[in-house]
């Protein structure tokens, strides 16, 4: 079903985008608030939503969530609603023109990385963050190997 992070009560993470880590090195994270309809949060809170294929555009000095799948909501009169439609992101001013600014810069891009209810409200962590190389990413597998193996050693060694 859905996890909850352990850091933070009363949150409940309904999707996370897992590649995100991988092929991006995340710079710095934002928190914003999400535009839905009501049949939409009823499908996210169902676990209907999907942005491992999402990104995030600035469109006339808004943040805009693109690409993000969510599931219909089966008991919903509106059937003309898009599951793919854009959505529009709250954020304060100042951080849209600061994430605006670091976006012209040259391989710079925002990333979604979770959905989640945060008391109740919709919530998307996102994230400044620039493209990994593919070295890099052979890193970060070597990285997590050999992690993974310290991890199980002293597992066994403990028993």
């Amino acid at each position: 079903m859905s996890k909850k992070s352990a850091d933070s009560p009363g949150v409940k993470i309904l999707a996370e985008n897992r590649k995100a880590r991988f092929n991006f090195n995340i710079l710095e994270a934002f928190e914003a608030g999400l535009v839905l309809t009501g049949s939409e949060i009823k499908s996210m809170r169902n676990g209907g939503a999907n942005i491992a294929e999402a990104y995030i555009r600035v469109i006339n000095a808004e943040l805009h969530l693109i690409g993000a799948h969510i599931n219909p909501y089966i008991f919903t009169q509106d059937s003309t609603v898009d599951p793919v439609r854009s959505r529009k992101l709250l954020m304060h001013k100042n951080e849209i023109i600061k994430l605006q600014a670091k976006v012209a810069q040259k391989g710079l891009t925002i990333v979604p990385l979770e959905l989640y209810l945060k008391a109740g409200w919709a919530k998307i962590k996102i994230a400044l963050a620039s493209g990994k190389s593919n070295p890099d990413k052979r890193h970060s597998i070597k990285e997590r190997d050999a992690n993974r193996a310290i991890a199980k050693a002293l597992k066994n060694r403990t028993r």
